[in-house]
């Protein structure tokens, strides 16, 4: 990728997360980037490929944070893991992630295909610990971390993260 496509691609996520997809043009992007509107287009074709090549970027950060859960076998460590992802978000991949959230409401677009295999493995993770429903569990968990997410996302400064994580983690006895 050539600098300036990451830097329209980096202009465009800003201005996504800080103005909204359908608020955002692609000439205030080209404007951010300090590139003409036509490279936009030359590089992905209209606004939803740029939202679609952020998408992707995404996806591969999404499968940074879920890969080590895959290889765990021990039902409370990768349950504690789980819980601890939202936890963990990099200040700087903060404006992705509220894009993200933002979609999901904007666009009622939510891919959430990577988060599958980890879901499936929480709901064994469940089972293997005696809950009687983990199907039920496992939604639980992703309602709480969703909230947990949105919490960090928006209030980050405002609350204890360790005193948080930590309550939750007694929750599921994973302390």
């Amino acid at each position: 990728m050539t600098e300036k496509q990451i830097k329209i691609l980096g202009s465009a996520l800003e201005l996504f997360a800080e103005e909204g997809f359908q608020g955002t043009s692609t000439s205030k992007i080209a404007k951010a980037a300090g590139v003409s509107e036509g490279l936009i287009f030359r590089h992905f074709k209209n606004k939803e490929g740029l939202l679609n090549a952020i998408l992707v970027q995404g996806q591969s950060m999404a499968i940074t944070y879920i890969s080590p859960l895959m290889e765990m076998t021990d039902p409370k460590e990768m349950l504690s893991a789980i819980i601890s992802m939202p936890f963990q978000i990099e200040e700087t991949e903060h404006k992705f992630w509220r894009l993200l959230y933002a979609l999901k409401w904007q666009q009622q677009k939510y891919n959430s295909v990577s988060f599958d295999a980890m879901w499936e493995k929480a709901q064994q993770a469940f089972k293997d610990l005696g809950y009687s429903d983990p199907k039920a569990e496992v939604i639980i968990l992703e309602m709480l971390l969703d909230g947990a997410a949105t919490v960090i996302l928006l209030k980050d400064e405002q609350f204890n993260k360790v005193k948080t994580l930590n309550a939750i983690k007694t929750k599921y006895n994973l302390d």
